[in-house]
């Protein structure tokens, strides 16, 4: 992500006391870079595959032949139909075959052919060395790699006429020696996908509209070939395990607050800001700039999506009266709906502390006669003055969150002291059934996050609320389902940090020694459960399961020898 003044700028007026403050505020960001990141290399000679029937698929290869080394697959249907004679030009390799599996991205596009019930690489036509195309030019009906965001240098460009034009004038650029940034890093410390083979958070796997993000057990794994910078990922997370680093958040909230504090300080009111994606976004905003009030200050980012609840709701601690996002047709589905759930969480949170929603708002732009829903000065309906937090930015994103939070509560118009989130919501407590919880630790034992303890030597099902992200493998590790999330937001720093008792028992003691050793329940559970197993038939067997570890060892070996089994002799 980068702030708009990292590009070129956009032509805007100042003729007002806001115009001439938004002018020295952007000027002012400008200074603000992007933080180095790592680059992922990609290699490619020109190998390129092109997928189709011979009607659109022979003035395509005809344009490419000379730049490209092409190998020209058409269907056996094709091959053996009336188009069958269309020549393919000098150097095309022309092959007929059904394809069985394409998957891949630039300089890496792995395929196979099924050919007379044998399954071949069509890349060795290109040299019987060669194992990966480069490039795909996929003219099918229907794409062999569906997906929302392609993988670079594959073009499937449908019945559309203009992608295809681009797609031809694209592929003879991309031979050669290419980088793009890493956009992430992952934590998997912190990471709530899975425990024990048991499945918890799958959120970045839902937003990833390039299908980059995979499970691999307890853990994901990101392609980073694949992946292409959408940061729905990220937004997605609730620990910050996935984090976006171009740049890291931090530097892009500091550049956020410098601006917001020169536009106030040079006279500014009431500033809305517009983050926007750097191409459909920016043109889309770029058409309108000049109509737009003088209060709005434009924010360019990498992706619409790459923004969430963490930068939204500090911005507006940081002064902003209103904050938009602005997605167009170029949004991919995914990223939309992650956003879309990430608004209404943010909503819930700025609704239990009176804010009206108008301060905060998905904005879908399409058409250039479509409106803007920027306010005028004081149409805001909770009437609330936004007071401006100077709190540092950290790359931490529930830190942020909590921050921004704390200081908009501090000024809250009408706060409560909790709201209560939609499902999903990445905040919250669990809830407890005391009737059927034996306390066996089995959901602290798989708790990702540390929001659940067990008791400091006593039956005790401990909770700290700053730490619950919601993800739900309690639920799932719990063998007598007695506990579950409830998603929320509790306002009071205090409680929220404060570890509390969820459940307690007094502790079943040891029949020997009477030391203590487990809860009520889990004794007398077990004991019901291996009543009739042929290791418990004697009054001597039961009674070790009411023993401490050391009494029981000292019991079997006292009342005679055990066999291999366990089994006195």
């Amino acid at each position: 992500m980068t702030a708009s003044n990292d590009q070129p700028a956009v032509a805007l007026p100042a003729l007002t006391q806001d115009g001439r403050a938004r002018a020295e505020a952007r000027q002012g960001a400008a200074s603000g870079g992007r933080q180095a990141a790592s680059v992922i290399d990609f290699h490619s000679l020109g190998r390129l595959l092109v997928l189709g029937g011979p009607a659109r698929a022979q003035r395509a290869v005809r344009m490419l032949a000379p730049d490209l080394q092409i190998v020209w697959l058409r269907p056996p249907a094709a091959a053996a139909g009336d188009e069958a004679d269309a020549a393919a030009p000098e150097g095309v390799i022309l092959a007929a075959g059904r394809l069985t599996r394409l998957d891949g991205y630039l300089g890496r596009f792995s395929a196979a052919v099924a050919v007379d019930d044998q399954e071949l690489n069509p890349a060795q036509l290109l040299g019987q060395a060669n194992r990966y195309f480069d490039l795909v030019l996929d003219l099918q009906p229907q794409p062999a790699i569906p997906r929302e965001v392609p993988p670079l240098g594959y073009f499937a460009p449908g019945d559309d006429e203009q992608a295809l034009r681009r797609a031809l004038e694209q592929l003879p650029e991309l031979v050669g020696e290419f980088e793009k940034p890493k956009f992430f890093e992952y934590d998997p410390a912190i990471c709530a996908h899975g425990a024990s083979g048991l499945s918890g958070c799958s959120r970045c796997l839902d937003a990833c509209p390039t299908v980059a993000i995979r499970s691999i057990g307890d853990r994901i794994e990101v392609d980073a070939n694949l992946c292409q910078g959408g940061g729905s990922c990220a937004t997605a997370c609730p620990t910050g395990a996935i984090r976006y680093v171009y740049p890291a958040v931090n530097d892009f909230l500091d550049s956020l607050r410098q601006a917001l504090q020169r536009y106030r300080g040079y006279g500014g009111a009431s500033p809305a800001v517009v983050f926007h994606d750097a191409e459909a976004g920016a043109e889309a905003f770029r058409s309108v700039a000049a109509a737009l009030p003088e209060r709005v200050l434009p924010f360019e980012v990498e992706e619409a999506g790459s923004l969430g609840m963490d930068a939204w709701l500090t911005a507006l601690a940081y002064g902003a009266d209103q904050v938009l996002i602005l997605v167009t047709g170029a949004t991919p589905p995914s990223v939309l709906r992650e956003l879309s759930l990430q608004l209404s969480y943010a909503w819930a949170i700025l609704e239990g502390m009176g804010y009206a929603r108008e301060r905060l708002q998905l904005f879908g732009y399409r058409d250039p006669d479509e409106s803007w829903p920027i306010h005028a000065a004081g149409a805001i309906g909770d009437g609330a003055a936004m007071v401006p937090g100077t709190f540092a930015a950290f790359d931490e994103k529930r830190t942020m969150i909590r921050l921004a939070v704390d200081h908009l509560h501090e000024h809250a118009p009408q706060a409560r002291p909790l709201a209560a989130l939609p499902a999903g919501a990445p905040f919250g407590e669990v809830w407890v059934d005391a009737q059927n919880c034996t306390l066996c630790m089995a959901c602290a034992s798989q708790c990702p996050t540390g929001a659940l303890l067990a008791g400091d030597g006593r039956p005790q099902l401990r909770f700290l609320e700053q730490n619950c992200v919601q993800c739900g493998l309690c639920a799932r590790s719990c063998p007598e389902d007695a506990i579950g999330p409830s998603p929320r937001y509790l306002y009071d720093a205090g409680q929220r940090a404060r570890i509390r008792v969820l459940y307690e028992e007094e502790p079943f003691r040891c029949v020997s020694c009477g030391k203590p050793f487990a809860s009520q329940k889990v004794v007398a559970r077990m004991t019901q459960k291996l009543h009739n197993h042929w290791m418990f038939q004697d009054e001597a067997a039961l009674r070790r399961l009411k023993m401490c570890e050391e009494c029981r060892v000292i019991d079997l070996f006292e009342h005679g020898n055990p066999d291999a089994y366990g089994r006195p002799q």
